[in-house]
């Protein structure tokens, strides 16, 4: 195996044995970095400091990580246009938040009969996010639910942005 010293030097292709005296002769571990080359890549540490490192990398992959959570907005099939504007809002928010949005039309009892209302529902939630969303998957029913996913449209978002600002400047 190859072996490297605590500092980066390269110790050359030891036997097991040999690299494990070395690193008893310094009180560290032998540690294997890569165990899919040819020959493995060992290195004299403290292994103690070796997790610490590996923890900190992990936690700084975690911290550029985005994580996209699907936020859901309910409505009825009868659903007022005073409450239907509030939730309008509120998904056009989690939009710009970054995370997805689910439009669920739930139908109760008798109300399955409305599916049509259920439709012109969605494609009015459509028509109103449509400057910053895009239909990610369009209205289909599940059990006594109409579903529809909206994610945030990138393109869109740059023109948007870029007309203000036009028109801010003249």
């Amino acid at each position: 195996m190859r072996v490297i010293d605590e500092e980066g030097r390269q110790l050359g292709v030891l036997t097991v044995k040999e690299a494990l005296t070395a690193a008893t002769e310094r009180t560290l571990d032998l540690i294997e970095i890569v165990p899919t080359a040819d020959p493995p890549v060992c290195k004299i540490m403290d292994f103690g400091k070796y997790k610490y490192e590996l923890a900190k990398k992990e936690k700084l992959q975690k911290k550029h990580q985005h994580i996209t959570l699907v936020k859901e907005i309910r409505f009825h099939p009868n659903t007022d246009t005073h409450d239907f504007e509030f939730k309008v809002r509120h998904a056009r928010a989690f939009i710009e938040e970054g995370h997805k949005v689910k439009a669920t039309v739930v139908f109760k009892g008798r109300e399955i009969t409305y599916q049509d209302q259920g439709r012109a529902m969605l494609n009015s939630f459509t028509e109103r996010l449509e400057d910053i969303a895009k239909v990610d998957a369009s209205a289909k029913m599940e059990g006594r639910q109409m579903i529809a996913y909206f994610v945030a449209d990138k393109t869109k978002k740059k023109t948007t942005e870029g007309s203000k600002q036009t028109t801010e400047s003249t």
